[in-house]
């Protein structure tokens, strides 16, 4: 797996970093006793099966399986080859490391298909940028961004540019650079006109957005106008690269605030981002132009639970901010509202009302999800008409009677009764019967439903000589002379399975060249994924630290007996057609065998 890259750089890489903090830039993890807990960022759950081991430096999903050591865990996050890992791992190090073509390792026509339209993008990104920053042609868009408050640092953190009203200057820049019409219009960089087949530039006399991936690869761009031109806003189409209801945007600079802060913050446009990033809060995200969806929901309980909302002040944001709450509430996210005065938006208030205040007014003022639900609810009601007053009064107490906490429940029922002038005792009585009235109309599973706190690993049932193989290969693992040991007990036979037999071969391999029991660095050495995956379950397994001549000695029995067993099932079946063929001879033949073989199977 290594190619030219020299062994004793990768363990020094390896040994220069915690698996953990590595994995923490991508997931959210929990400790629980030796191990950290996290929802696995391979595959969607709401419940966490993804286990990080410091110890054993490796991790492993207990539901889809993915594992292996930190190198595995950055190529399959990314994508990448197992160079441009120790690439990227040596750079977190400050280790120096030639990678030797590790852009030319990728053989996958898919990858390459994609690797070439993010090139095209990054390229593009550049040049736009240059555009803006350096040339007479976008000194009247960055005038403009000027005087809408973008900060220098602010243009050069995101890469904003600017796009000629030229109507083929994407077209023959990128043709240049060896791209073709048809890659460049699957990138949506270009669009084909129907009558003649023509090519034009998808942007033109914009100023230009570049939409990162989770990795901080540009994978499309947003043109905004700078005359008012419609649409205000242009979006990259769908391709193979992006994906509107996947990308979060900021999320690849935002990770480590979030991170650091233990929270996000979501914000309902990219504009909102800059300009809260330029006033101090870098932990800021937003959805590119649609509801916030299952994927993006899963992005973020990966990096936190704590999310606060802060979209617009008018209607239209806080009826958004509410279905947003909604869906992040049920995810098991404990969220918050930062409500912008005068109906304004985020952006608007900073330019008007400074950093400091945004900071400290909204951002760490913002309200509780039921302190919002009781403002929502206001929206479009006279509370001066006592119809409309009872109807919000019920609508409040409904949320309340969904609070878990009594103390909770209490708090916000005193409120309203201050609010209103109410009892208090009749508001109690209320929540309570609309507690009832909503249990019964839960199924028993519901009642019983509880989120999951405590994180649980699964324990997958095994036939005994399974059992034995992996319980065998565990303690190989941990020390050299098991594996002899076993390999002169099995005496030239092998393990049944035979993904157990290639890793006991590899280990054997592993040793004799003179490696000490790592499993870590095991993991590097095995060339096939499913085995890496193998090898980290096992690893996970609970054995104990030593093993005695007896234990190993049952295991072997174990795995020697599934033979006879199997020998057996092939034996009956001979039988039944001996006997059908009236072979009465042969038939008595193989029923002594079976019995001797069973009787062999119970000593």
């Amino acid at each position: 797996m290594a190619g030219k890259i020299p062994e004793e750089t990768i363990q020094q890489i390896k040994q220069s970093l915690d698996i953990t903090e590595v994995i923490s830039d991508y997931v959210q993890l929990k400790k629980q006793g030796r191990n950290f807990f996290g929802l696995c960022p391979f595959h969607g759950e709401n419940s966490p099966s993804f286990s990080v081991a410091p110890d054993k430096q490796i991790y492993h999903c207990f539901g889809c399986g993915a594992g292996g050591n930190v190198f595995s865990f950055l190529m399959e996050i990314e994508n990448i080859s197992f160079q441009e890992a120790v690439g990227k791992l040596a750079e977190r190090t400050g280790i120096a490391v030639s990678i030797p073509n590790a852009g030319d390792q990728r053989s996958d026509p898919l990858l390459k298909e994609h690797s070439q339209l993010l090139e095209a993008h990054e390229l593009l990104a550049k040049f736009y940028h240059h555009l803006l920053m350096n040339t007479t042609e976008g000194q009247e868009a960055l005038d403009y961004l000027e005087k809408r408050g973008f900060s220098k640092e602010s243009l050069e953190s995101f890469q904003i540019g600017w796009a000629l009203p030229n109507w083929d200057f994407t077209a023959k820049f990128l043709q240049k650079r060896g791209f073709t019409a048809e890659q460049m219009e699957q990138a949506g960089l270009i669009i084909r006109k129907e009558e003649d087949g023509s090519y034009f530039d998808r942007f033109r006399g914009r100023i230009m957005f570049p939409l990162h991936d989770d990795k901080g690869k540009v994978v499309a761009f947003s043109g905004r106008s700078l005359h008012e031109e419609k649409p205000k806003y242009l979006n990259s189409p769908e391709t193979p690269i992006f994906n509107k209801s996947r990308l979060l945007y900021n999320l690849h600079r935002a990770r480590a605030d979030i991170r650091k802060q233990h929270s996000a913050i979501l914000f309902e446009g990219f504009a909102d981002v800059i300009a809260a990033a330029g006033a101090g809060v870098e932990n800021g995200i937003a959805t590119m132009g649609t509801s916030l969806t299952d994927a993006h929901i899963q992005q973020i309980r990966r990096m936190t639970d704590q999310v606060i909302i802060c979209f617009d002040g008018d209607s239209a944001g806080i009826q958004a901010a509410f279905r947003a709450a909604g869906l992040l509430h049920d995810s098991g996210c404990d969220i918050k509202v930062a409500l912008i005065p005068d109906k304004m938006d985020p952006d608007d208030y900073i330019k008007q009302y400074g950093a400091d205040k945004f900071r400290n007014n909204v951002i760490s003022t913002a309200m509780t999800l039921i302190a919002f639900k009781m403002e929502y609810y206001k929206l479009g009601k006279n509370l001066q008409d006592e119809g409309q007053k009872l109807q919000y009064i019920e609508e409040v107490v409904t949320e309340i009677s969904k609070l878990k906490k009594a103390v909770e429940r209490d708090y916000y029922l005193r409120q309203l009764a201050e609010r209103f002038s109410l009892s208090l005792d009749a508001l109690k009585q209320q929540e309570k019967q609309l507690f009832f009235e909503a249990r019964k109309k839960q199924t028993p599973n519901e009642r019983t439903f509880q989120p999951v706190t405590v994180l649980q690993t699964p324990k997958k049932l095994y036939p005994a000589f399974q059992t034995a193989e992996r319980r065998l290969i565990a303690h190989m693992l941990k020390d050299v002379d098991i594996v002899y040991k076993v390999r002169e007990l099995l005496n030239g036979e092998v393990f049944n399975l035979d993904e157990h037999q290639a890793i006991f071969t590899y280990l054997l391999g592993f040793y004799e060249g003179g490696n000490v029991p790592d499993s870590s660095t095991f993991i590097s050495f095995l060339p096939n994924a499913n085995l890496r995956r193998l090898v980290s379950d096992i690893e996970m397994m609970m054995v104990s630290e030593v093993i005695n001549d007896e234990e190993v000695n049952d295991y072997i029995k174990e795995i020697f007996n599934y033979r006879k067993v199997l020998e057996i099932k092939e034996k009956k079946q001979r039988q039944m057609i001996a006997e059908k063929e009236k072979n009465y001879e042969a038939a008595a033949q193989l029923a002594m065998e079976i019995v001797r073989l069973k009787k062999e199977l119970k000593k």
